[in-house]
């Protein structure tokens, strides 16, 4: 990059910062969405609230098939499209 393409583009500076920035958090979002051992901790969690009575067996078992189709997702590499979080879950 010359020196007068770099000070043209210094006041955009900000923007793609925040755009890197970004970025970046979107990366730490999915990692931790699809990330197996996150997944099973929240697996976990769920038969414990299952197990409390914190659940009814419906929830369970929607937020169940949830999270085991992300798991299942994220061991073949291939993100889900869209996947949102069941209304009434815990985890």
């Amino acid at each position: 990059m010359g020196l007068l393409t770099g000070i043209l583009l210094l006041p955009l500076a900000p923007v793609r910062g925040v755009a890197w920035l970004a970025e970046r958090v979107n990366d730490a979002a999915e990692h931790e969405l699809y990330d197996p051992s996150v997944l099973r901790a929240r697996l976990a969690a769920l038969n414990e609230a299952l197990e409390d009575g914190e659940i009814s067996t419906e929830a369970f078992e929607r937020e169940e098939e949830r999270l085991l189709d992300l798991l299942e997702h994220r061991l073949f590499r291939s993100p889900p499209a869209a996947v949102e979080p069941t209304p009434g879950a815990h985890g």
